[in-house]
């Protein structure tokens, strides 16, 4: 959005098309007072005209349908685009851009019986998708040919390279393609070639190393978006005469030549390399370029890793360079001190760096600037007299966009003096404090105005004289207040963008928002709207992202979403929404389709699971989804995320899942009626960070081929009938870091790891409720790295590819099964409950002192409980109950200060209960079934001898509500044991069920439903001992 420069290509474009003209047109001027043109020229052009009709829509930069003025009985050679040779009156030159021709060029076309033509120029029409004739290689006089943005198909001619004197050819913007061997004839025989631009032009099987084939005296040669592919030619000094570079937008790898310092005639220079393949600048192939391409204007630079060049080396660029763009090139450091060398700059783009320090006060003097874009260098800030200057002094600014720039000390009335001319507008995320100026929304020719995420910025949005050329709106998580009634739709009808997620809305109409016929985007996530979703949304038809997420909406999903044929994007997560999905919407082409947390019934209509492009599939909590999953999911090859978890789809689980994309990073499939094993193989690069199949009813073993999943982070296959040893294959997993194998059939050993750095990052293990038997894993519990130490800056776990999906599993917390439905990164739990593990607690055990949760209960364990355990410092829960464990209760457990659940029942454990710090707070629920323990809760008083220590008036109770997302703490829980365990237990577990914490996917914030239920092992805690 907003203001988009003319690039100095285009100006050399237009520049050389003029010249070339120049002269022929003065010739054609005056051959029309004194020649006539040839009858059989007039003919043809009049029988070309008459192929073609004139369309608005066929010309987009310009429109002169010249044609209009060929008569029949006048002189051809005086008509609009048309040169002539003098002598002779042979049509020499044809220039029809922008005249507005519609219709196909065929290859029998009149226009090829012009023989004598020197200068052709079909630029700007519509010839529906026309190929390039071979008849075009007749013009053997031809030295200038331009085609571009023609809509011409097909494959590129070889023939082309007949035309063996062509100066310049341009087959740029069309949907053409070139093949290795074509393009090999059209650059060895086109010697006389000194401008060639291929742009957009399929060129993916040629080498770049086969453009050194190219004629040395080329001026201008550009092969923008060509998916050019491989390492970047060695060598580039043979074209010396280069004045314009352009290469980027390409999939071009390696390092950049030093010899491109050579080019010092090069007035532009443009290369890129892309997201995943860097090309590479050295810091001294940068020193010597940037010292000796001293004519150089326009350096373009994005994709392209930089990261060991100084930005002060920016500082030797030329003086007289007009534009500089070095977009997320891994420039890290302090921004220069000083920029004011750079008096003709009008382009300064350093977005996605890592640039630091303040943004230098002599920018002001760049008094030229129309452009500025600074965004996402986190950690670069700005002073506000430095601000106010560079606000005061740049007179010519269009576009200034300063996103995620520290400036929370500039004061928002400052941005009051920006120039009228001020088009484009971005502030997003600088922690802007006050009242933004009301003027700002008033300027005339403002197109783009964002300053989402300033949660402290305030205002009003007016509701009249705003600018009524604004096509893009961004107030997302502001206090600025708006009115969406029946002026602001009046107002800005020409709006392509409105996002207004968990914004200011005080008032609103939505059954009028079908006048903003031109949005593109919509996201009024999180505003608390109700109500049915507007009819008027029918009338959107150039919508492509639609997000009604996280408000009361209610109703059924309308069906006319199917009739908006450009749909990509659809939210209406966390909704009231009910009925069934509407088949209609299965006739789009989505790539975000996301229904969670609704009230919807029936089966998923199996032409969602066509959707060919679809990239995320969120049907998640609905509860009532049933129906089978299709395997037609399998054909959806770009699917990143997948998640119909706590629904009631029921039948086999298609095996394709395993291996039918190495895109999906999230899948969830958990708390349904699945049926059948787990899917497989696993291929191996594959890009699977989550998996989550708790709560159905598969079986069989768990596949050898996971552990291909080398980026997994979360495995949850808790909840199933899967029949299995413990699987150790899994140790090889290097990013694992929660594992839940829990309530299955597992049996045997779990003897420890069998690799080095065996589960070093993982901070949940939950084994519990299967057969597993043995000593307990100690050769484990010397590998958990990740319990050892906690985490300094506690964080959710996020998905990767999708950072606002949180992970969530499913695990026992505190005797009560949990969904966590956002993990924090400071959890830690060790479960082993319920199996038939046997010997001792090793001492080993008090290594892990980050855990919070430690539950051995229901086993067979004997001897002492370890005075380690209480080197667990953040220990939240202990349960050790149901085993044979004797002795008396380490006194350095008191010092758990933490520790808010407490469970030694059903042991053989004697001796005084310690009665100092939290364990004067647990009931007598926490010791029963031990009858040699003596000292309160217990009825059973000690001897003297026995006495256990005074205890501390004070103690420090953990609170949990970090680790659920949004905010409940079980102190609740942990203060109730001291005056009754059931009373404590019931009215937290009541709290909890009514709490509905938050968490995001993509844009769009979602409601879950946290639920808990009490385990079998609370159940069994009164005596039902294993045995």
């Amino acid at each position: 959005m907003g203001f988009s420069p003319l690039s100095l290509s285009q100006f050399l474009s237009s520049f050389l098309f003029l010249f070339h003209f120049h002269t022929t047109i003065s010739s054609s001027n005056y051959s029309s007072s004194s020649h006539f043109c040839a009858p059989d020229q007039s003919l043809s052009l009049l029988q070309f005209k008459e192929s073609f009709s004139i369309s608005s829509s066929a010309s987009g930069r310009c429109q002169h349908p010249k044609t209009e003025s060929w008569r029949e009985g006048t002189d051809c050679c005086s008509w609009d685009g048309v040169t002539c040779e003098l002598e002779t009156g042979q049509v020499t030159a044809l220039d029809l851009a922008c005249s507005m021709l519609y219709g196909t060029l065929h290859s029998n076309s009149t226009l090829f019986s012009l023989h004598h033509l020197q200068k052709l120029d079909l630029s700007d029409n519509d010839f529906q998708s026309s190929h390039i004739s071979s008849s075009f290689g007749q013009f053997s006089n031809l030295t200038y040919l331009n085609l571009n943005y023609s809509v011409f198909a097909g494959q590129v001619p070889w023939e082309i390279s007949h035309l063996s004197k062509l100066v310049s050819l341009d087959l740029s913007g069309d949907y053409l393609s070139l093949e290795p061997i074509s393009f090999d004839k059209l650059v060895r025989n086109l010697t006389q070639l000194r401008e060639l631009d291929l742009s957009s032009v399929d060129m993916s099987l040629v080498t770049p190393n086969s453009l050194m084939n190219l004629s040395s005296s080329l001026s201008s040669l550009i092969l923008r978006s060509c998916g050019l592919q491989g390492e970047f030619p060695s060598s580039m000094r043979k074209f010396k005469h280069l004045q314009q570079l352009d290469l980027a937008a390409n999939n071009l790898t390696g390092p950049i030549p030093y010899d491109l310092e050579q080019l010092t005639e090069l007035v532009s220079l443009a290369l890129s390399g892309n997201e995943n393949d860097y090309l590479s600048l050295e810091p001294i192939s940068f020193d010597k370029l940037v010292r000796n391409l001293t004519q150089l204007r326009e350096l373009y630079l994005w994709w392209v890793n930089m990261p060991l060049v100084v930005p002060n080396s920016l500082m030797n660029l030329s003086s007289s360079l007009s534009s500089l763009t070095l977009y997320s090139c891994g420039l890290q450091g302090k921004f220069p001190s000083s920029v004011r060398k750079f008096k003709h700059l009008q382009y300064l783009d350093l977005r996605y760096s890592n640039l630091t320090g303040s943004i230098p006060d002599d920018l002001g003097q760049l008094t030229e600037l129309v452009s500025i874009d600074l965004s996402f260098n986190d950690y670069l800030s700005v002073e506000p007299s430095s601000f106010d200057k560079i606000i005061q002094n740049l007179t010519k600014l269009r576009g200034l966009r300063l996103g995620y720039v520290n400036m929370p000390l500039v004061t928002p009335n400052s941005f009051a003096n920006l120039s009228s001319s001020l088009s484009a507008l971005a502030l997003w995320g600088g922690g802007l404090k006050g009242k933004f100026p009301g003027n700002i929304f008033l300027l005339p020719n403002l197109e783009s105005l964002d300053l989402t995420y300033n949660d402290d910025l305030t205002g009003s949005f007016p509701s009249s004289n705003v600018s009524n050329i604004l096509l893009l709106l961004g107030l997302t998580h502001t206090r600025i207040s708006v009115s969406l009634e029946n002026d602001f739709f009046n107002n800005l009808k020409l709006l392509e963008v409105l996002v207004l997620k968990n914004s200011n809305i005080i008032r609103s109409n939505l059954t009028l928002i079908g006048y903003l016929t031109r949005l593109t985007r919509l996201d009024l996530v999180g505003n608390n709207l109700n109500g049915q979703i507007p009819s008027s949304l029918r009338n959107l038809v150039q919508l492509q992202s639609l997000y009604l997420d996280n408000n009361n909406f209610s109703g059924w999903i309308p069906d006319f979403l199917g009739n908006l044929t450009v749909l990509e994007n659809l939210g209406l997560s966390s909704n009231q929404l009910v009925g069934h999905i509407p088949s209609q919407i299965g006739t789009l082409s989505l790539r975000l389709f996301d229904l969670r947390n609704n009230h919807l019934h029936g089966p998923i209509p199996s032409s969602i699971f066509k959707q060919g492009n679809l990239e995320a599939l969120a049907l998640a909590s609905n509860n009532k989804l049933t129906g089978e999953i299709s395997s037609s999911i399998c054909n959806l090859k770009f699917l990143r995320l997948l998640d119909l978890s706590n629904n009631s789809l029921s039948g086999f689980v298609p095996q394709c899942l395993g291996n039918f994309s190495n895109s999906l990073s999230i899948l969830n499939l958990g708390m349904n009626n699945l049926q059948g094993t787990i899917f497989s193989p696993f291929p191996k690069g594959n890009n699977l960070g989550y998996l989550n199949l708790n709560g159905n009813e598969l079986e069989g073993k768990i596949p050898l081929s996971i552990i291909n999943c080398a980026m997994l982070e979360i495995l949850d296959l808790g909840d199933n009938k899967i029949e299995d040893t413990f699987p150790y294959f899994l140790e090889m997993l290097p990013e694992l870091h929660v594992l839940v194998l829990k309530s299955n059939k597992l049996q045997g050993f779990v003897n420890g790891p069998i690799a080095n750095n065996s589960f070093s990052k993982l901070r949940i293990f939950d084994i519990s409720s299967n057969n597993l038997s043995g000593s307990l894993p100690t050769g484990y519990f010397n590998s958990f790295k990740a319990m050892m130490a906690s985490d300094q800056n506690s964080f959710y776990m996020m998905a990767r590819n999708y950072s606002d999906y949180a992970y969530s599993i499913k695990v026992t917390w505190k005797g009560f099964d949990i969904e966590f439905t956002k993990i924090q990164s400071a959890l830690r739990i060790l479960d082993l409950s319920n199996n038939n593990f046997i010997g001792e607690i090793s001492k080993v055990i008090g290594k892990l002192k980050a855990i919070q949760q430690l539950n051995l209960s229901h086993n067979s364990l004997t001897g002492h409980i370890q005075s380690s355990i209480g080197m667990l410092t953040d220990l939240e829960s202990l349960d050790l109950s149901s085993n044979f464990l004797t002795g008396r209760i380490p006194v350095q457990l008191a010092d758990l200060t933490f520790l808010g659940v407490l469970n030694l029942s059903h042991n053989q454990l004697e001796g005084p209960i310690p009665s100092r710090n939290q364990f004067s707070t647990f009931n007598a629920s926490s010791f029963e079934g031990n009858l040699g323990l003596c000292g309160l809760p217990m009825p059973k008083e000690c001897n003297s001898d026995d006495a256990p220590p005074l205890q501390p008036s004070n103690f420090h109770d953990g609170d949990d509500s970090a680790f659920f997302g949004d905010g409940f703490g079980w102190k609740a829980v942990a203060i109730g044991y001291g005056s009754g365990f059931v009373f404590g237990v019931t009215m937290g577990y009541v709290v909890f069920r009514t709490r509905k914490p938050v968490w995001f996917l993509k844009v769009v914030e979602d409601q879950w439903n946290l639920k808990a239920r009490r385990t079998k092992k609370n159940a069994r805690r009164n005596g039902a001992r294993r045995n």
